[in-house]
């Protein structure tokens, strides 16, 4: 059972299909339903000023999207999907009504916002972080390795970088790369 199963089981609720680039809510939206990923992703994402944006959450399959707005009047984000996706949304209210009748509920909820202080946190330090560098190093750390190519776009968003930037680092590190395993072949060769 996954965590979104787990604290929207039995609570009645309603599927919504969402094409790749439709905004899920926006920023500002009153907070009526809260939105469990069934089939494809969906980001939060804060849009700067500039323009620039940084995702917030990547909720995938067995994700609550936005677990925090239980707790608000409106977003403080934008949600779109990045993939065709299918949401299942329940009445925030009533989400919100089982968490105070049922002291487990409300135990596994801290837990699961606990985890996402965390990843908070952890992304509030990698973008601290100077350089593409080490926000690479400290991302791929974190989530053991970089997703398919046609995805990178996306990791510069979570780190705070160009898609540029990017590339050039991931160009930088496999150049350094090729050179270390070509030293390697000439040393094992002599």
């Amino acid at each position: 059972m996954s965590e979104a199963e787990f604290f929207l089981e039995g609570l009645s609720g309603h599927e919504c299909a969402f094409a790749a680039g439709e905004a899920v809510f926006h920023l500002g939206d009153a907070v009526q339903l809260v939105h469990a990923v069934r089939r494809g992703v969906v980001h939060l994402v804060r849009v700067h000023e500039d323009g620039t944006s940084l995702i917030l959450q990547r909720a995938g399959p067995g994700s609550i999207l936005a677990e925090a707005s239980v707790y608000s009047t409106v977003y403080y984000c934008d949600a779109r999907a990045e993939t065709a996706a299918i949401t299942w949304a329940v009445a925030r209210d009533a989400l919100r009504s089982r968490l105070v009748q049922n002291p487990d509920y409300a135990e596994a909820w801290g837990q699961r916002l606990a985890h996402d202080v965390q990843r908070a946190r952890l992304q509030a330090e990698i973008l601290s972080l100077k350089t593409v560098e080490d926000r690479l190093s400290s991302w791929i750390a974190w989530n053991g390795s970089l997703p398919g190519k046609g995805q990178w776009s996306n990791v510069a968003q979570e780190i705070g970088v160009s898609p540029e930037a990017l590339y050039r680092e991931i160009a930088r590190r496999r150049k350094l790369s090729r050179g270390r395993c070509a030293n390697e072949e000439k040393h094992t060769t002599r």
